[in-house]
């Protein structure tokens, strides 16, 4: 694996791309800049920028960390935790996500990967030890005040579910910020941010053109599935591509219904949402595969552009 200051930067002629490991996923960012000396160097200089920020956020908020606060959280025994501001404003967006969601989306609910592990094969776990695991999931068990949580003892966040897209778009900020260029050269960069097949678009590039994405199909990744054009704006993919169990002729996708434990059937193989944020079209995403056979009414009902693929 690539260490945390490391990345690969490549000449595409009518645009410079950067590549590197976060979050456990493939990471490119493309940055619209000449093919000379002086845009290698600006694009040397975001590049560590991205790199950086992307491994700050991973840092922060990963659950297989000991030294950051989500390990704090989670290890309080039923004590108060004061926390600082972003880490709040990504506890008010889960609240919100819990709230709109009735209940599907939360992320007190990663405790059930003690009973699930997505690993493709066909060990479905008893539905008594899902049971059990039940009482520790729930969002409105917490108490949320900002900015105190204090998370009954055995009960667990993750916010993996929202982290990566909240990256895209913090990266995607950070990059086309004027400030991140000064003073190597005037006025921002147009840039396009990917972690895992989760984008951001942010300003127009120089000749108008879009950023042209591809869109795996579902077990077969290397034919695309769809091509899609992007100027601005977020898009975000949840599917069930690699992340799954098997038995009987029965797909269980790794999307789980926090109220009963168990995944969601009848769910689409992939849903892709556009929306302002790359954290807007993540939530769209998932909360139309938590909707299992709905996916297709409950975006339609939200009025936002978006592929399902069954």
């Amino acid at each position: 694996m690539a260490g945390v200051g490391e990345f690969r930067l490549l000449n595409r002629g009518d645009h410079w791309q950067i590549r590197f490991q976060a979050m456990a996923s493939p990471c490119e960012v493309l940055l619209d800049l000449d093919d000379d000396p002086d845009g290698r160097l600006v694009a040397e200089h975001m590049a560590r920028l991205a790199v950086r920020e992307a491994h700050r956020i991973e840092a922060k908020f990963s659950r297989y960390r000991e030294d950051n606060i989500v390990h704090r959280i989670n290890t309080a025994i039923g004590e108060p935790v004061t926390v600082d501001d972003e880490t709040a404003d990504l506890l008010d967006f889960a609240a919100r996500c819990f709230a709109l969601s009735n209940g599907r989306f939360d992320i007190t609910s990663g405790i059930l990967r003690h009973a699930w592990i997505f690993d493709g094969s066909d060990r479905i776990p008893t539905r008594g030890r899902v049971k059990t695991l039940l009482p520790l999931v729930g969002w409105d068990k917490l108490t949320w005040r900002r900015p105190e949580l204090r998370l009954p003892a055995g009960m667990e966040i993750d916010l993996g579910g929202i982290g990566k897209e909240y990256a895209v778009d913090r990266v995607a900020g950070l990059l086309t910020a004027p400030a991140a260029v000064s003073p190597l050269r005037s006025g921002p960069v147009a840039a396009l941010v990917n972690f895992g097949g989760d984008l951001r678009a942010r300003l127009p590039r120089r000749d108008g053109a879009p950023w042209r994405i591809g869109v795996e199909r579902p077990g077969l990744e290397e034919v695309p599935a769809l091509q899609l054009v992007l100027q601005e704006g977020g898009l975000a993919t949840s599917g069930d591509a690699r992340r799954f169990l098997q038995r009987g002729g029965v797909r269980y996708p790794h999307i789980l219904n926090p109220r009963t434990g168990w995944p969601v059937l009848k769910a689409p193989r992939s849903v892709t949402a556009l929306a302002d944020s790359c954290t807007e079209a993540g939530l769209l995403a998932t909360l139309a595969m938590l909707k299992g056979a709905q996916a297709e009414a409950f975006l339609e009902a939200q009025d936002v552009r978006c592929w399902v693929i069954r």
